[in-house]
């Protein structure tokens, strides 16, 4: 179960990264957003019920940190495994967004105190889905490219309303809620890709 709240933070912070350069409601873009998104599984725990949403500083920054770790690894394998141009260049914007996430993590815990580590170490979930995608090519690798895209954006959004309502740390609150706009952006970007 806390592995699961981990992966669920870490992936609503990684999709924070998600939406440079998207354009925002008005439709101009906005280069201001650092942008991430998250792959997620569509796991559920044991009782049937969803998992665990991350309410706490600690589980929020481990699930952002492994979310983005996540995030880079599965897109760089897209960026040679995948077949169509719009998931290679979906990647691209991902690993940019997602290296960008981590450095404002990083920034933003350096800066609380006491300082926090985030634990960037991938769950089982996000091993096994990562190792799925390691034995895809071509027209299969970017249809499970484009499903595990949508699955973790949708999970990282609904992990950052989570955190950004109910969360421990009002710095790190504040970070969940500036990504929501470029999260959401990113999800319709990968329900493109299918």
């Amino acid at each position: 179960m806390k592995t699961l709240a981990i992966f669920a933070a870490g992936t609503a912070l990684c999709l924070t990264a998600c939406n440079r350069n998207q354009a925002n409601d008005n439709g101009t873009a906005d280069t201001n957003l650092v942008t991430n998104d998250v792959t997620m599984t569509d796991d559920m725990n044991t009782t049937g019920a969803a998992p665990a949403l991350p309410t706490t500083a600690q589980a929020f920054a481990d699930a952002a940190a492994s979310s983005d770790k996540f995030e880079i690894q599965s897109s760089e394998l897209a960026a040679t495994s995948a077949q169509s141009a719009a998931a290679k260049s979906f990647a691209k914007q991902m690993i940019t967004a997602h290296n960008g996430t981590t450095a404002k993590l990083k920034s933003t815990l350096a800066g609380m105190t006491p300082a926090m580590t985030p634990n960037d170490t991938l769950n089982p979930e996000q091993q096994a889905l990562l190792d799925g995608l390691k034995g895809k090519t071509g027209a299969d690798f970017d249809a499970a490219y484009a499903s595990a895209q949508v699955t973790a954006h949708q999970k990282t959004l609904d992990a950052l309303n989570a955190y950004a309502s109910g969360g421990d740390n009002a710095k790190l609150q504040e970070l969940a809620k500036g990504m929501i706009p470029t999260v959401t952006a990113h999800l319709n970007l990968a329900k493109g890709l299918k």
